[in-house]
């Protein structure tokens, strides 16, 4: 899908202009703290149902209102061929802020799911906060895997929310310590065969993954691209298994009081002459195999048919001129749409060596965008 029309109501310091968006590529570039950022974190509210940069609602919230909105309109991969657009679908999000309702709207009516604004409009940011994706503890990396997973398998959102709750529910049982080791059985029973199924959805869509990121790394002439190894752990030893990892580390379980083994400690294993890459790559190195990563994780899509929005937040402070180009053709080869902020104006013919025909440049100051 892609977001064709946006208009927000309180939301950061955004005027509330309706704006219309090319399908293909745009380019935002304005001073900072212009709205820049602001832009597009109102975008990933409509896939995401968060921001990017901040997990408390009331935050985005402008001082003094009680509630904000986001509205847009999206349409489908094929929305890049004028010839074959289909009909636009009008997405919405609305936060009371003292109330904390949330309310979500697809065509006028009302959704109780953010799972299918998200399946609706896939929505993938690059900002400096992603490179954590490398840096960063496991479930960064789960994230990272689960967001491609439920664009892929449509019951994968169902299954893991059970599994959650599934955890939740053993989490409490291990700290009270009032289960005898019988009843514990039933409740591992329960969980062991959620955990098998969210496995199963994540090992199937991480071995597509992980062929299509080799096939990029392929065409990266650098001395780690051919011997980077890449694996998926799913939480616990696959040849014990998981019911007799519970029992035999369920005395463990107890004294921490929470679940140590299963799904939730899930992990993509990036590794470099038998090392984490986080304490082999240099900063720089870091950060192209994240870009290489996010574009294995928008060419799996593709595959499918689908079409990704890309937030690239700030990337001149970020990557190269040659990273930054990588990026941008890439992303615009796999038919993605492309929202990319600056400071200074971006140059298209710096990014690609022949500019999408359809980009659209806006200029953004006081929260207010203008499109050249």
């Amino acid at each position: 899908m892609a977001l064709l029309t946006l208009g927000t109501e309180n939301f950061r310091n955004l005027v509330t202009d309706r704006l219309n968006f090319s399908p293909s590529v745009n380019l935002i570039y304005g001073a900072n703290g212009s709205g820049k950022t602001s832009l597009l974190e109102a975008i990933a509210y409509l896939g995401l149902g968060r921001s990017f940069r901040q997990s408390r609602h009331q935050v985005v919230c402008q001082q003094g209102q009680q509630q904000f909105v986001i509205f847009g309109q999206v349409t489908g991969a094929e929305a890049r061929s004028s010839s074959a657009a289909s009909m636009p679908i009008r997405l919405g999000f609305s936060r009371d802020v003292q109330s904390r309702e949330t309310r979500l709207r697809v065509d006028g009516e009302n959704v109780y799911s953010l799972s299918v604004l998200a399946s609706l409009f896939p929505v993938s940011v690059i900002d400096p906060g992603v490179f954590d994706v490398v840096a960063g503890g496991p479930g960064k990396r789960r994230q990272f895997l689960d967001w491609l997973v439920f664009h892929v398998e449509h019951s994968f959102g169902g299954i893991w929310q059970q599994c959650q709750r599934s955890i939740s529910q053993r989490n409490q049982i291990l700290r009270s310590g009032t289960i005898d080791d019988q009843q514990l059985d039933v409740w591992d029973r329960q969980f062991v065969e959620l955990a098998q199924q969210v496995d199963a959805l994540r090992e199937s869509v991480f071995s597509e993954f992980a062929e299509v990121f080799r096939s990029v790394l392929e065409e990266v002439h650098s001395e780690w691209s051919n011997v980077l190894k890449v694996d998926y752990y799913p939480g616990w030893d696959r040849k014990k298994g998981l019911a007799n990892t519970l029992r035999e580390h369920r005395d463990q379980e107890r004294k921490v009081g929470h679940t140590l083994y299963g799904p939730n400690r899930a992990d993509v294993r990036l590794r470099y002459q038998g090392r984490g890459v986080s304490d082999t790559f240099s900063r720089g190195q870091q950060k192209t195999l994240v870009i290489l990563m996010k574009l294995a994780q928008g060419q799996v899509l593709a595959n499918y048919g689908k079409q990704v929005t890309f937030l690239l937040d700030d990337i001149n402070a970020e990557l190269d001129l040659a990273n930054r180009r990588l990026l941008a053709e890439k992303l615009n080869d796999l038919g993605s749409q492309i929202f990319m902020t600056a400071i200074e104006r971006p140059e298209p013919s710096l990014l690609w060596e022949n500019p999408p025909s359809d980009f659209k440049m806006f200029h953004v100051e006081h929260g207010r965008l203008t499109e050249e």
